[in-house]
């Protein structure tokens, strides 16, 4: 900046311990003390301001610090922390110059660990395009920060024959500005600790070996319910609570006082909050009784007490066996994905002789175009696990649904098995059959579909592809790059949280291992099927959805909410491209974005260009298309096949992981110890549902869609185009919140509050 003089200031957050732990200890503290010079030898080059700041407790400060001299035309700021015997790592925000003349200000956005002797060099915010001049400061910039990033963010194969992954054997391992966030790590680590103290005690609290009923396993879904005093007094929740229909909660608060009454009454009364601060089932409150450190006593709730209604959850337990919930499921549950229209009849389908009624009311439907299919083909032959000893069992079903004329889609045939020469005509379950029998062809498909959900939809379509997006960004994008700029936010904690789930989840001994029938390699094979088939259409909402029939359907309430924040974000992005690419030839000609596509298509998604991936952008057009299913995948995709998994899965029966006993081959014979020999055991069940709660629940530091603090553009227009996803998004909240008002099940899972700004969990 030019002038007589000027001002900066900047906002640090230090780390206790080591930079790999990336804890985040910090306390409100701001000191008028001045950075500490350079040290002898280093000095500012023109253009550049050289700070160093000395940690000596953990704290988090803003400074200021006056420059008397003019320092030109300010480019670059350089960061270094005084290496002490205490080696404190110190997280930067941002720094902002401001200069002599009246809002002339330069931003210079950090967003990273400064650790050791290490010098950070920052360019002021601005977003940049690549330059041909190899003397320009800017170009030589960008040109070194790639060189170290891309020795930093290597890649590596986790399993041959799937997308590639950030190279970290653990979390330790992965670069220090990927990692957790203190809040962030000491949340999900306590959490898992507390999830296996739940299973172990709803293990033993049940008594039982083995299931004998339905209503077994409600000795294990009351952790889901009552956990009022675990969510707002973190170690109060007594894990041996016992289910009861007119409970009353005693939470001891020894170390403060309870929350305000507006504030307690606030959090008790919001309906959309409601499942995910921690109640999660239908309560009617008379009311809130403080007793203060005194004695003495106030009832809080002055008001007449709200009655909150029952939550999917709840409902779920409820009406698992209806075919009703059975076929909304395909639509609005967690996995919305695999339900398409029919066009012909499945040629899988095998109606034998005496089914010609069935197959005049299929052929009926597909003339009427209300005919669905669920095909759960993928399945086929991928080989089962074997948990402690026992086998366990997969199918590939096939389910053919019609939607009635009040919307509801409803199941007509399940066929469980594929022909084989074995069985060339495999059973047919109706819904005339005896009720054990329909509701046992239900539970197969309700467990192939889990596995499908899990891993192609879940693990695949979002996490592994957006780890893909991830470390192709961190090693072809400069930080001045607006795609960088753009992209940053959505990837947020997505390394550590996959990085975690290949150590915890899906690793030998591992969850999947111990519960799930895809386990014991199972997975893996499927994995690789699925991205066989992984394409990139199938990635955007309008091809997908078109393609699979589901456009204009009034009860497809996640295809509506899909296509929604799908337009909001393309225009979101589109505002931000056409600020920086005025024309097809500046896409075309800029080598670092060609670059990014390329790492993304032939290397992080193993030469995905047959499949529809791009291996370089031509357009303006392409390069929106191919972002906005970037951020849409990272955000809005996500938070669609993931949020519902409590909702879904906690009652096993509904969704069960595993299934201990072989398909059915008649009807006459199934029985309740059949179905309930089927259904996974206490130990799997009771490890379904802890994992489920970890999964589902709502993150502690969760930052909404759009609403990220970080300032990576510093150019007014951009913030504007930011502000305006902003309002777009607050609108759409509003459109689905009065829509579900008028719904006895509403869809709330790509609410925008609701959506998480990058994948975390």
């Amino acid at each position: 900046m030019s002038g007589g003089g000027n001002e900066g200031g900047c906002l640090w957050r230090p780390c206790q311990r080591s930079l790999h732990k990336g804890p985040l200890l910090s306390c409100p503290y701001r000191t008028s003390d001045p950075p500490t010079p350079p040290p002898a030898g280093k000095t500012a080059s023109p253009g550049t301001l050289l700070l160093s700041l000395r940690v000596l407790v953990p704290q988090e400060e803003e400074f200021e610090h006056d420059i008397p001299e003019d320092l030109g035309p300010l480019q670059f700021v350089k960061l270094r922390k005084h290496h002490s015997l205490v080696d404190n790592a110190w997280f930067c925000d941002h720094i902002t110059v401001q200069g002599p003349v009246a809002f002339q200000e330069a931003t210079f956005p950090c967003y990273r660990w400064v650790q050791a002797d290490s010098v950070l060099c920052l360019p002021e915010g601005t977003a940049r395009l690549a330059g041909n001049n190899a003397l320009d400061v800017f170009q030589k910039h960008r040109e070194k920060e790639l060189k170290e990033r891309r020795q930093i963010y290597c890649w590596a194969t986790w399993k041959e024959g799937l997308p590639l992954t950030i190279a970290a054997g653990c979390e330790e391992d992965l670069p220090a500005n990927m990692r957790f966030h203190e809040e962030k790590r000491l949340d999900f680590e306590w959490t898992l600790k507390a999830g296996a103290l739940e299973m172990v005690l709803k293990h033993a609290y049940t008594l039982l070996s083995s299931w004998n009923r339905f209503e077994d396993f409600d000795h294990i879904f009351w952790g889901q319910k009552n956990t009022l005093a675990g969510q707002w007094f973190p170690g109060l929740y007594n894990p041996l609570m016992a289910p009861f229909d007119d409970p009353t909660f005693t939470l001891h608060s020894p170390s403060r006082d309870l929350p305000d009454e507006n504030i307690l009454c606030w959090v008790i009364s919001q309906r959309p909050q409601m499942k995910r601060q921690g109640l999660d089932m239908g309560w009617s409150c008379a009311w809130i009784t403080g007793v203060g450190p005194g004695g003495g006593t106030s009832r809080l709730c002055k008001h007449p007490p709200p009655t909150l209604h029952p939550d999917p959850t709840e409902k779920v337990r409820q009406r698992w066996q209806d075919d009703e919930l059975f076929g909304y499921q395909f639509l609005n549950g967690t996995n919305p994905m695999l339900l398409r229209r029919c066009t012909s009849l499945p040629s899988r389908l095998v109606l034998p002789s005496g089914m010609e009624e069935l197959r005049t009311q299929l052929e009926k439907e597909l003339q009427n175009s209300s005919l669905f299919e669920a095909d759960f083909i993928l399945l086929d032959g991928i080989p089962a696990n074997v948990i402690r000893g026992e086998k366990q069992y997969l199918a590939a079903p096939l389910v053919m649904l019609k939607m009635d004329t009040s919307g509801k889609l409803l199941p007509m045939v399940i066929q469980i098995q594929s022909p084989s020469p074995s069985s060339p005509t495999p059973p047919l379950f109706l819904p005339s059959d005896p009720p054990l029998a329909w509701l046992l062809a239900k539970s197969w498909v309700r467990n192939s579909d889990f596995q499908l959900h899990q891993l192609q939809y879940h693990l695949l379509n979002t996490h592994l592809l957006a780890e893909v997006i991830a470390v192709a960004t961190m090693r072809c994008l400069p930080g001045l790059h607006p795609v960088f700029k753009l992209l940053i936010p959505h990837i947020r904690y997505t390394m550590e949280i996959n990085t975690r789930a290949r150590t915890q989840l899906l690793s030998d001994g591992g969850i999947f291992d111990k519960a799930v029938s895809t386990g014991g390699g199972g997975h893996v094979h499927l994995l690789r099927r699925a991205l066989a088939q992984l394409t990139y259409c199938s990635l955007c909402p309008p091809n997908n959805l078109a393609d699979r029939g589901l456009l204009g359907i009034p009860g497809a309430l996640y295809a509506c909410d899909a296509l929604r924040l799908w337009e909001i974000t393309a225009r979101y992005v589109e505002g931000i491209i056409h600020l920086f690419y005025h024309g097809d030839d500046v896409v075309r000609g800029d080598p670092e974005l060609q670059a990014w596509c390329r790492e993304i298509t032939e290397v992080g998604l193993c030469q995905a260009q047959n499949r529809g991936f791009p291996i370089s952008f031509q357009s303006q057009n392409q390069l929106c298309h191919f972002l906005t299913m970037c951020v849409f995948t990272c955000t809005a995709q996500h938070e669609a096949i993931n949020q519902g998994q409590l909702d879904w899965y906690a009652w096993v029966p509904n969704a069960p992981c595993t299934m201990r006993m072989p398909p059915p081959t008649t009807k006459e014979d199934v029985t309740m110890a059949t179905v309930m020999g089927s259904l996974p055991d206490v130990r799997q069940a009771c490890l379904q549902m802890v994992v489920t709660w970890h999964l589902g629940r709502r993150q502690p530091d969760m930052v909404p869609l759009g609403r990220h603090k970080e300032k990576y553009f510093s150019d007014p227009k951009a913030k504007s185009i930011l502000n305006q996803f902003q309002t777009d998004l607050e609108n759409l909240e509003r459109e689905i919140t009065a829509r579900n008002e008028q719904l006895d099940l509403p869809y709330e899972y790509l609410k925008p509050s609701l959506i998480e700004n990058s994948i975390t969990i």
